[in-house]
């Protein structure tokens, strides 16, 4: 039997390198427009990844393709030896909810639910009982400096922390890969640059896979490579020095 995908299987060896996203021959149509363009590219685990270029250059779209929120014209996209493109609907969806984790400009957090909630959510999903979703909630807020604000409501957080929130419940399932669509895109430039640094650090600690799309040049300058994007298309590449 083929091993599950992502963290439920044995660790590589420290310091081997696999691909955990291949994307090839992308296409994506809206009214006879299309919005991405002949888009193929490779992302290896542990790689932090930003992708920039002008509005309507299709990076949004991209990643919802790249995540499964979005179903390509033609084309194929795989994480972690799962051809997700393929699965039918259902196991689509259970898909997302364990191996991609995403964190989106507005956090999305449910304002009746305190911050270990809102991260227990995908835990809920997923099945786990409310004990042992505690606890991995409770961990990961610990992970992104929130030890302190479990019990908070999100109208009782600084913006910063809310989005830290966001990150949490996208990390808490150990997903695969992790794609933030203009993470920091409401926060000022301290809290950006921070929220930047915790994506790095957690490649560091967690060896944690993100595709990010951000405007800001300077902060996709952090990232492992940035991909520039244009009219549909990947047009150029840099590989950055952190």
């Amino acid at each position: 039997m083929m091993a599950e995908p992502g963290y439920g299987r044995k660790q590589p060896a420290r310091g081997y390198i696999y691909t955990m996203l291949q994307a090839t021959g992308l296409v994506k149509s809206y009214s006879g427009l299309t919005v991405v363009n002949d888009v193929s590219l490779t992302v290896n685990n542990g790689e932090v990844i930003s992708i920039i270029g002008p509005s309507g250059a299709g990076k949004s779209t991209l990643l919802h393709l790249l995540g499964a929120l979005d179903k390509p014209d033609t084309g194929t996209v795989t994480i972690d030896g799962t051809e997700i493109s393929r699965l039918a609907p259902k196991r689509q969806a259970a898909f997302r909810n364990k191996h991609i984790g995403f964190v989106f400009q507005f956090h999305h957090l449910l304002p009746e639910f305190s911050a270990l909630e809102n991260v227990s959510i995908p835990l809920w999903i997923a099945g786990a009982g409310q004990k042992a979703a505690a606890q991995q909630a409770r961990q990961m807020l610990e992970t992104v400096g929130l030890a302190h604000r479990i019990d908070n409501k999100p109208s009782e957080l600084s913006g910063g922390e809310q989005q830290r929130v966001a990150i949490a419940r996208a990390l808490v399932n150990k997903p695969s890969i992790v794609m933030a669509d203009e993470p920091t895109g409401n926060l000022d430039s301290n809290n950006a640059h921070a929220i930047h640094e915790l994506f790095l650090s957690l490649r560091s600690g967690l060896k944690q896979t993100f595709i990010m799309i951000t405007h800001n040049e300077e902060l996709a300058a952090m990232t492992d490579r940035t991909l520039i994007m244009r009219d549909g298309r990947i047009v150029e590449e840099r590989r950055n020095t952190l």
